[in-house]
């Protein structure tokens, strides 16, 4: 088979990549590197089954192309990251619903299945806990940056399951704070690259707000396997899961356990959440999801604890990092 993944030069895209071309699958993948980065799909490059195109989803034509070479669809691409949403939410927005619209009207057109990557983010500022599939929604004012991106992942997924009533086949799967190697900790702002990176250099590690916020975070290896049950299972067509881990840490926490696996002298230092992201900023208190569907319809069980990832994810930064850089580790003096 050959596979479309848009956005596959990404944290996501690249590693879904690499494992589909393990299985020996053929593989295109659509980036136009706004977030994705070339460095983590250079060494699939002269893979026989690997090709690259440079390009943005919003090119229809461009999508129905690579849509009609393949037999299947990942769509991965979009603005993410709550740093580049709230400095752009109409890039957001325009990006992410019209990006969806070309992929979905191609694989309508070809009849091709489509897996698409949604986010915990649809669920908003929710209290009701853990998130399940059919939840209601509560969100914050139209006039808060920060909700364009839920509104539009939200509204790719009325796409997707308006599509799925005319008969494409097509699975949502919303991520879970997925981390791990090939993370940018500039790109969009996952908290794990920020304090592992600022930890192996020696820096003051920055926790937004008062640090007792909640997340569940997930290796990448997890975040892959529960999107290729979803691509695979008929059980997921026409459906929406959570992936993602079910074991919640609040990100003080977090901080402090890498502060320690790094061997760190660095201090946790709390930054106000207006200061990182302006005065019009609401964060969400907590977010753990319920993994009961995906456990019952696709076999998804995460594997990779908490500790075993941040320790993948360390080596790898660590490995890549200047010997400058990394100035200030206690091991390292």
């Amino acid at each position: 088979m050959k596979v479309l993944i848009t956005g596959g030069a990404g944290t996501i895209g690249s590693h879904l990549a690499d494992r589909l071309l393990a299985e020996g699958y053929h593989i295109i993948v659509l980036d136009n590197l706004s977030t994705g980065r070339r460095e983590n799909i250079a060494h699939n490059l002269a893979h026989p089954r690997f090709e690259w195109v440079e390009g943005d989803v919003r090119n229809a034509p461009l999508v129905a192309e690579l849509v009609a070479r393949c037999d299947a669809v990942f769509h991965l691409a979009a603005v993410v990251g709550v740093a580049n949403v709230v400095r752009d939410p109409l890039a957001c927005i325009q990006v992410n619903v019209e990006g969806t619209q070309s992929v979905l009207a191609a694989a309508f057109a070809h009849r091709r299945r489509v897996t698409f990557a949604s986010s915990s983010e649809v669920y908003g500022k929710s209290f009701h806990v853990p998130f399940r599939e059919e939840d209601d929604r509560t969100l914050g004012p139209t006039w808060t940056p920060r909700w364009s991106y839920a509104v539009s992942k939200a509204l790719d997924e009325h796409l997707c399951f308006a599509y799925a009533a005319r008969g494409l086949e097509v699975s949502v799967v919303r991520y879970f704070n997925s981390y791990g190697p090939r993370m940018d900790p500039k790109g969009y702002g996952s908290v794990v690259a920020r304090l592992v990176t600022q930890a192996l250099a020696g820096e003051p590690l920055t926790v937004y707000g008062d640090g007792q916020q909640t997340r569940c975070f997930t290796y990448i290896s997890d975040t892959v396997e529960g999107t290729l049950m979803a691509a695979a299972s008929p059980n997921a067509l026409g459906q929406a899961f959570n992936i993602g881990s079910d074991r919640e840490i609040t990100v003080q926490a977090l901080a402090e356990q890498i502060v320690e696996l790094t061997q760190s002298q660095s201090s946790i230092v709390r930054v106000p959440l207006e200061e990182a992201f302006g005065a019009n900023f609401e964060d969400v208190t907590r977010r753990r999801p319920s993994i009961d569907k995906a456990r019952r319809l696709l076999g998804f069980e995460p594997a990779v604890p908490l500790e075993q990832g941040l320790k993948e994810t360390i080596r790898w930064f660590a490995e890549r990092m200047s010997p400058q850089r990394r100035r200030g580790r206690g091991e390292g003096e």
